[in-house]
């Protein structure tokens, strides 16, 4: 019996992408959150959007010139993709120099020490976020509230708690307006309080929707991982209406949206294949609904996908990629 073997394309032929094409595309795919984020909260989101961008690239230029003593690459934009990112789950409000300690956090701790981008095992932005929420728990829980006093100079923001904090402290007697279009509306619009670049879900979609054309992501990991939310927090919601906010709002509502396309896609800290990032979806789901359920803390979505980056290697192990040349029997 003779053995052949049916070779797929070299590894090492050069495809028409690039970490700056990849990065560049994703800081498009933002856009709509972007100026969503500009229109609710003003000023305050430009300034912590230039400036999380600019820390980030700036520790990343600073570590490896002076520190890891190589050649620069804080421009192929994978620090700025952090540094937005890391703007986008804090409130308009932080002060400028937490902002500065979390972005030293996510690319000095959390990327460059393990030797830069394709080598972290965490998503850089979400280990920032955590820092800060564990460091600064009053200003990364303080919310303004949309288009108050957004583009005031000089005029203290006003507050206002977020659907799920709302929900987390007094359950579903404290949203009453739980289950009514104009809520759903205001989800999918961002006129609700929140991190800067989370409240508008429906922008996030457009961006989303973007890197699926762009092909920069697949769609197993969003699509999953947003279903198997919806269904953790759907069953909870069936058994007790009246305790239980609806799988639809814990999919609009919080960092769920932004978690799911831009934060749990990461090429480097999710699965390669894609069962491996099926299993990886399932899991960040049910524990982002489990968290939000049962947890202190009203929102679990970045602890669930630092939680699943965890398990990726074990993932992959499991479900490891096709080789590039298949085994083909005759007989």
């Amino acid at each position: 019996m003779s053995r052949n073997l049916v070779l797929s394309l070299s590894p090492h032929e050069k495809g028409g992408e690039s970490v700056q094409k990849v990065m560049w595309g994703v800081v498009i795919a933002l856009s709509p959150a972007l100026l969503a984020s500009f229109y609710y909260f003003g000023w305050n989101a430009m300034r912590v959007v230039v400036l999380g961008m600019l820390f980030c690239v700036g520790t990343e230029y600073l570590v490896q010139t002076f520190m890891m003593k190589q050649k620069s690459t804080a421009l192929d934009g994978s620090a700025a993709v952090t540094g937005l990112l890391l703007s986008f789950n804090v409130p308009a409000s932080i002060p400028w120099w937490q902002l500065l300690v979390g972005s030293i956090v996510a690319i000095a701790i959390a990327k460059m020490v393990f030797g830069g981008l394709g080598k972290n095992p965490f998503n850089p932005a979400l280990v920032g976020r955590a820092f800060m929420l564990a460091s600064f728990p009053v200003h990364m829980t303080t919310w303004p509230k949309p288009l108050e006093n957004a583009w005031s100079f000089g005029v203290d923001a006003v507050t206002a708690a977020t659907p799920l904090g709302r929900l987390s402290e007094g359950g579903v007697a404290a949203l009453p307006e739980l289950g009514s279009l104009d809520l759903y509306k205001d989800l999918l619009l961002g006129r609700v309080g929140g991190c800067i670049g989370e409240t508008a879900a429906l922008a996030i979609l457009i961006g989303g929707v973007y890197m699926l054309v762009r092909k920069i992501i697949t769609w197993h990991i969003p699509v999953v991982y947003l279903l198997s939310l919806a269904a953790t927090t759907g069953i909870f919601w069936l058994l007790d209406p009246g305790k239980y906010a609806d799988p639809l709002f814990h999919m609009l509502a919080g960092g769920a949206m932004l978690g799911a396309w831009f934060m749990a896609t990461d090429m480097v800290t999710s699965p390669m294949t894609a069962r491996g990032q099926v299993i990886f979806a399932l899991g960040g789901g049910v524990i982002c609904g489990l968290i939000r359920l049962f947890g202190a803390y009203p929102e679990g979505c970045s602890y669930s996908i630092l939680i699943m980056n965890a398990f990726v290697p074990l993932i992959d192990r499991a479900f490891p990629p096709r080789r590039f040349g298949r085994e083909v029997k005759h007989g």
